[in-house]
């Protein structure tokens, strides 16, 4: 199984229009492309919150080559959906697992 984990850094004023977005659309449609086999977000504890609030979301597939195909063919446009929406109130950084 390979786990998908973007870490984020929201900014506190955005946290809660953030947390509904991510809940309500931007993850309801990363699994909708029939890719990932469940999604997963979690609020980092015992972080410096002083610049915001830090956020994994991880998603879940059976192999790298489905990882693969989500980079290759829908991640820019999923990426570009939380820039439209949130330009400049968060930052990332991205990383890919394997569980075993």
């Amino acid at each position: 199984m390979i786990i998908y984990n973007v870490t984020l850094k929201v900014q506190t004023d955005a946290v809660e229009a953030w947390v509904k977005w991510m809940k309500e659309e931007h993850m309801p449609d990363v699994l909708s492309l029939g890719i990932f086999t469940e999604s997963r977000l979690c609020h980092l504890l015992e972080q410096e919150e002083e610049d915001g609030v830090t956020f994994a979301a991880q998603y879940f597939c059976n192999t790298y080559t489905d990882y693969q195909s989500y980079i290759d063919n829908h991640s820019n446009a999923m990426r570009e959906k939380g820039l439209k929406a949130f330009a400049g109130k968060f930052v990332a950084f991205r990383t890919v697992m394997e569980v075993i």
